[in-house]
């Protein structure tokens, strides 16, 4: 079994995510209370006491996920010896990139943290509400997409923003010019567009004031060899150098999330198992859409840790015995 761990992005937290895990291994509440520290915010009691709606804020969102998939991780080494360097590489989908690189040991967990929190805050600021949104297009090729952003563009920005899986895109920019996206999506041969529930319009042009202020925050941050491949959001290959991947985490914030060219990549390479740590399953059942050569694990509660570590380690024996 060749595997790489993926990290999920915004849009798979709940409340009371994390909560089984910090109960059961001390690792891995050490990793919420340094979550905690790093933000001199109660996070965790936000993510396991508080509302859906005070989650969900962008700036509340990122960290919090980050902190559950470095919780995880976190666990697997402490409990079970399991490192990231069993795995061939390491990927995240949009704030997920940096909880790869956390735990690859590329960017320590606290400024994570406060990476992520401050990323949350300027990407809420850089577009006023209601003058941008987003949309995923049901059904949709690529060159359905492009069609429709083109068509949308008059009435303002129109681009793809993520790439997820086959007939799964979502495109993003000025709210007038995604409902034109939208109105013609049947026209082109699009199942259905549909208005995703988001505050603010990611991974397109108009993001560029989040994009500035992020580069001037992570000029102020060490980022180190990581341990792993980082297969990046916004080239679908991988790297492992650090002004790369410094430079790519600016460009993440205005540019095209290549998931679905990410997992073919790493397929490609001879990934035959995708390993989702964190909380959900989105990118699971992504993977499953995209490859059927692959196969997808979803490590997100103490069940699914336990029983990932025991496939792990029966693989181990199955080599040592042959």
């Amino acid at each position: 079994m060749k595997f790489a761990f993926i990290f999920p992005g915004q849009g798979s937290q709940v409340i009371g995510m994390g909560r089984e895990l910090a109960d059961s291994s001390s690792a891995a509440k050490e990793v919420f209370d340094a979550v905690d520290d790093a933000l001199n915010q109660k996070l965790s009691t936000l993510m396991w006491e508080g509302s859906m709606e005070d989650l969900t804020l962008t700036e509340n969102a990122q960290p919090a996920l980050m902190a559950v998939s470095l919780a995880i991780m976190a666990a697997l080494e402490a409990d079970h010896g399991i490192t990231v360097t069993a795995a061939s590489h390491v990927a995240g989908h949009s704030l997920g990139e940096y909880s790869a690189l956390a735990a690859a040991g590329s960017i320590g967990l606290a400024d994570a943290a406060r990476l992520l929190k401050r990323r949350g805050q300027a990407m809420q600021r850089a577009v006023p509400v209601g003058e941008g949104t987003m949309a995923a297009l049901l059904g949709a090729t690529e060159e359905q997409a492009l069609a429709l952003c083109i068509a949308g563009k008059p009435h303002g920005v129109c681009a793809i923003a993520n790439d997820n899986a086959p007939g799964q895109i979502v495109i993003s920019g000025a709210t007038a010019a995604i409902a034109e996206a939208i109105k013609l999506a049947k026209a082109v041969g699009v199942k259905k567009g549909v208005l995703l529930p988001v505050s603010a319009p990611f991974h397109c042009e108009m993001m560029q004031p989040a994009a500035d202020e992020m580069e001037e925050a992570l000029s102020q941050v060490q980022i180190k060899t990581p341990r792993v491949p980082l297969v990046a959001n916004v080239t679908a290959e991988p790297t492992i150098n650090p002004q790369a991947i410094r430079r790519q985490l600016v460009e993440q914030i205005t540019g095209r999330v290549r998931w679905r060219e990410s997992i073919t990549c790493l397929a490609e390479a001879g990934v035959d198992t995708f390993v989702e740590i964190g909380s959900g399953k989105v990118l699971t059942q992504m993977v499953r859409r995209i490859t059927d050569k692959a196969t997808g694990i979803a490590v997100n509660s103490v069940d699914s840790l336990e029983s990932f570590a025991a496939l792990l380690k029966s693989e181990t024996e199955m080599k040592a015995q042959a």
